[in-house]
């Protein structure tokens, strides 16, 4: 089962929380085709939100053709994001996750590493070496949490 993190200060939209996190799971490969998202009931007594707003955040899923409401079974995840194979993103978090302690021993705070990566990528982007879609993919990968459950 997966859990939605909602961070009521941040000033994005709860329901766009949601659609983010689901994106960024499927980047990760934390999500697959198949998978059944939590219902809208779970979300709201995990997280206190109004099921209005699960309701948007799975319909706006729906509408980008990355989920699939079935009625009475609940709403599964019909499309993929993300691009290179399982093995290079593992190899790839794996270097992420050494360079962020070595940040952290540095002395740098979350925010801090979050505004290095962000300033690496956009300057990455804008020099011509990603495509537009790609620079939207990492901003949204630095959106919001994502935790898988057993």
């Amino acid at each position: 089962m997966v859990e939605f993190r909602i961070d009521r200060r941040s000033g994005v939209a709860t329901y766009l929380q949601i659609v983010q996190q689901t994106k960024q799971a499927l980047r990760l490969g934390l999500l697959e085709p198949g998978d059944r998202l939590p219902t809208a009931r779970e979300v709201v007594e995990a997280t206190a939100i109004n099921p209005n707003t699960v309701l948007k955040a799975y319909r706006e899923l729906e509408r980008e053709g990355l989920v699939e409401a079935r009625r009475g079974l609940g709403t599964f995840i019909t499309g993929t994001l993300g691009g290179g194979g399982e093995a290079d993103r593992a190899a790839l978090r794996d270097e992420l996750t050494e360079w962020v302690a070595r940040a952290r021993t540095a002395g740098l705070e979350q925010d801090d590493i979050r505004a290095l990566f962000s300033s690496v990528v956009d300057k990455h982007d804008s020099a011509g070496h990603d495509s537009p879609a790609h620079g939207k993919a990492a901003h949204d990968k630095r959106e919001g949490a994502w935790q898988r459950q057993p």
